[in-house]
């Protein structure tokens, strides 16, 4: 009897080692499938809508996600007023988009409500002659309306890759340095034409006018710049400087 039970212990040990041979290629079977559903395959390549001077207009759309590729641009908005007299390298500034972003086919890529966050890398101050700051930025943080976060790469989409006053403003500068001394010479040339002949009021005028005004704006040349002031809601556009992956989005 010990040794028919023995021999029925070994069966039973066989059978249970079958089982667990027969249950881990199961198992690894059902693994491989699943790997070959979850495989990343490339669907279709959509495009944004491009703006003058963007490197690529192209988006590729996976099964699993979207890819906004290098050299795209976007637009963000300060969240907060930014004053570059104010902040310093190693800064958090953060931005919204203001509208959402989908692609010509229609495809959302990043909802509206999301934010993104930028890092001050340098910031150059005003210099003479009439050389305006510069704030460099590093956009590297994505965040969705949900809260889920995605690294980034971009820098502002200007010529030099920096924040500063445009010409229109530097301009308006140079406009009120050239209009106030000009109005200073004016003012000045009435004095002198009155005292004592006031018929001569109009060479005054002719000869104060243009030298106040030569004065102004040479004064305005020679003087610092601008510092960069940008307002909440201000538009800022970056450059992508690598692919922008992303989940993909619900349609509202």
């Amino acid at each position: 009897m010990a040794k028919f039970a023995k021999i029925l212990h070994i069966m039973d040990m066989k059978r249970l080692g079958l089982f667990i041979l027969f249950s881990l290629i199961f198992f690894n079977l059902n693994a491989s499938a699943e790997s070959c559903l979850d495989e990343e395959r490339v669907l279709r390549t959509e495009h944004m809508f491009c703006e003058d001077g963007a490197l690529s207009d192209e988006v590729i759309i996976t099964n699993l996600r979207n890819i906004i590729c290098k050299g795209n641009v976007f637009k963000v908005a300060f969240e907060c007023k930014f004053w570059s007299e104010c902040a310093k390298a190693g800064d958090r500034v953060n931005f919204t988009v203001p509208e959402s972003i989908y692609t010509q086919e229609e495809t959302l890529l990043i909802p509206t409500g999301s934010r993104v966050v930028a890092t001050v890398l340098k910031i150059e101050k005003q210099r003479i002659p009439n050389k305006n700051a510069r704030v460099f930025l590093k956009f590297e943080c994505l965040i969705l309306p949900d809260g889920t976060a995605v690294v980034m790469s971009g820098k502002p989409f200007t010529e030099d890759g920096a924040l500063k006053e445009g010409p229109w403003m530097t301009a308006g500068k140079l406009g009120a340095y050239t209009l106030g001394l000009g109005v200073v010479g004016a003012g000045a040339a009435t004095g002198f034409a009155f005292i004592p002949h006031p018929l001569r009021l109009g060479v005054a005028y002719a000869i104060g006018i243009p030298i106040g005004t030569s004065i102004g704006l040479i004064t305005g040349l020679v003087t610092p710049g601008l510092k960069y002031h940008a307002k909440a809601g201000e538009v800022v556009t970056i450059i992508l400087c690598d692919n922008l992956c992303l989940k993909k989005q619900c349609c509202p």
